[in-house]
């Protein structure tokens, strides 16, 4: 028998002599609070009490205290499992998994299942094990179910490494790793098949090895019905989820073919109130229903707080308070299979949220494996600072582009351009066409029309390929900002009102090994390095880089003009080259739809 199991069964036979015996007590009982029952959706009054990291009893505790035994009366107060984001990554927000854990676990939040997708795609195995090692650093439970494929699509974008099924053993038997993540690579499920066949096969490769193994295996099915949704429910192993939906009618579709349903609300991706009307108006089964946060930025985290406020927010959409929370605990427990965590009751681990009020979802105190960790928003304990090694480090492998990179040529005094067309809160973008000046034989942004010019530059080194297009929906009247943060392959993305400033923008990220930029009028106004895989700071706590990005956010908006919130998550998402309609990788415009690159001119 492994260790694991023996040390196992030596502490439950200490918890059942404690119950059993008259000689021990328990360590910690919470009393008089009123126990959110996450099985049979019920509140009422009971106490619990703890042993070591596990709940020993849920009820009446009293024969359970000893003269050792520290007895916290929580007046009142609801107890909870702790909350579960069920789709996450730590790169949106730029921080370390110790900074994140810093802001997040104060409200409630004590497991995280991240999908490092992004540091795959800049660093491939090497990135992921670097962030599997650092989850050791921190207390409450992380898991990681990473990708089976990288770039999603390899003919219409170039990653920093490409992986495939050679690399999922090697991978899926590293430590903290859960399973497959996202199954972007057959999101678009028709053209894949049409364009790409050989994609499948690999594919199914990677989420048999890893059924077989008995892990989960996440989909992407974004406005996927019928045959497609069934064929891409298959490629996962038939046992699917899905984060990308976004209209009541994908969400009861989705439900009635067995996928569980994440429902992301997240800082830029706000699909919640619409998915739940499957629950609240069609009246369908909640067990599948799963919140999930995808994206979050520190300053959320801070001044919202986490999976809480995902919480409250579904509360106001009619749902009743315990099923909200049912699907922050049990249910996506019961999707990953992590049965010691989710529900309240003897054996688990206790990992629980003090609420003391429901509706607004205000968490008092969190436990984690039976030890206070936070209360009244602050975090009692310390967590070491994290550095990662230099090895994952020095991603952008580029020199500096000039003027005429990033020009798009046309004759004539005028040209009819593709425009994408941002979407605030979505992944989703649309598409447009529009007429404008052309200048010396290059065709020009037009702040009157908030028409802009962005551009994606290949940063790896492997093609010096760089996409050009024009883009609607920012506002923005001056200057321009860049960032090596673009889902999914992570190449260096800028938006900007001139070319002069858009390189001046994209140069100053290079030369800072990753990060963000803003430029305007020939200066740079201000910038922030991401050193790891040109994504995430190790140089700043999560405080700091809150602070920092809500200054960045400031200096975009009134420096700049930029009408939308949260400006440089929105411009990371329009290289996002599996999600409809057009979008912008260093291999061009893309037309998602129909897996082909456009020119970004109209001939």
């Amino acid at each position: 028998m492994e260790t694991k199991y023996l040390k196992r069964a030596m502490e439950y036979r200490n918890l059942i002599d404690v119950l059993m015996g008259d000689k021990d007590f328990a360590d910690i009982v919470l009393e008089n609070g009123q126990v959110i029952n996450v099985i049979t959706r019920e509140i009422y009054p009971a106490s619990i009490a703890i042993k070591g990291k596990y709940i020993l009893m849920v009820g009446d505790c009293k024969d359970l205290i000893g003269p050792d035994t520290i007895v916290v009366d929580v007046g009142g107060k609801y107890l909870s499992p702790g909350f579960i984001d069920s789709h996450m990554h730590f790169e949106s927000s730029m921080l370390t998994i110790t900074e994140f854990s810093r802001l997040s676990i104060p409200s409630g939040t004590t497991t995280l299942v991240a999908d490092p997708h992004e540091i795959g795609n800049a660093l491939g195995p090497l990135g992921m094990k670097a962030m599997a090692d650092e989850i050791d650093n921190v207390p409450n439970k992380v898991y990681l179910v990473v990708p089976a494929m990288a770039p999603d699509c390899p003919d219409l974008e170039t990653a920093g490494y490409d992986i495939s099924s050679k690399d999922m053993e090697d991978i899926l038997n590293y430590k903290n790793i859960l399973g497959i993540g996202e199954l972007q690579g057959f999101s678009n499920a028709k053209h894949v098949y049409r364009n790409t066949p050989e994609v499948i096969t690999d594919l199914l490769a990677s989420t048999m090895y890893a059924k077989s193994r008995n892990m989960v295996v996440d989909g992407n099915a974004p406005e996927l019905f019928g045959r497609e949704l069934a064929a891409h429910i298959i490629a996962t192993g038939g046992r699917c989820s899905c984060h990308e939906t976004t209209t009541k009618e994908e969400a009861v579709e989705k439900l009635r073919q067995g996928v569980y349903l994440l429902m992301r609300e997240g800082s830029t991706q706000k699909n919640m109130a619409e998915c739940i009307r499957a629950v609240t108006e069609e009246g369908m089964d909640s067990r599948r229903c799963i919140l999930a946060s995808d994206d979050m930025v520190p300053a959320d985290l801070e001044s919202l707080g986490h999976m809480n406020e995902i919480v409250r927010r579904t509360i106001k959409e009619g749902v009743d308070p315990v099923e909200a929370i049912q699907m922050v605990t049990i249910n996506p427990a019961t999707y990953f299979g992590l049965d010691d965590i989710g529900v309240l009751s003897p054996g688990k681990i206790a990992d629980i949220a003090v609420i003391d009020n429901l509706e607004e979802m205000r968490v008092d105190a969190v436990f984690i494996d039976g030890k206070l960790v936070a209360h009244k928003g602050e975090l009692l304990i310390d967590l070491p600072v994290y550095t990662y090694p230099e090895e994952v480090k020095n991603s952008v492998k580029i020199g500096p582009i000039s003027e005429k990179d990033l020009e798009i040529r046309a004759a004539g005094p005028t040209a009819r351009v593709r425009c994408i067309k941002l979407i605030p809160d979505q992944n989703l973008s649309g598409k447009l066409e529009e007429t404008l000046r052309v200048a010396n034989g290059a065709v020009e942004a037009d702040v009157s029309k908030d028409i802009l010019q962005i551009a994606c530059i290949e940063r790896y080194g492997r093609t010096g390929n760089i996409g050009k297009a024009f883009v609607k929906g920012f506002g923005m009247t001056d200057g321009a900002f860049a960032e090596s943060v673009a889902h999914d392959a992570h190449n260096i993305i800028v938006v900007g009102t001139n070319i002069r400033d858009m390189v001046l923008a994209v140069n100053r990220v290079i030369e800072i090994g990753g990060g963000l930029a803003i430029a305007k009028r020939g200066r740079i106004l201000s910038d922030m390095r991401l050193p790891v895989g040109g994504l995430i700071t190790d140089e700043l706590n999560g405080h700091e880089v809150s602070k920092k990005i809500a200054e960045l956010d400031r200096i975009a908006r009134e420096e700049l003009g930029c009408k939308v919130h949260a400006p440089f998550m929105h411009l990371s998402f329009l290289s996002l080259s599996t999600s409809p309609e057009w979008k912008i990788t260093d291999k061009g415009l893309i037309d998602v739809n129909n897996f082909t690159i456009l020119p970004p001119v109209i001939d």
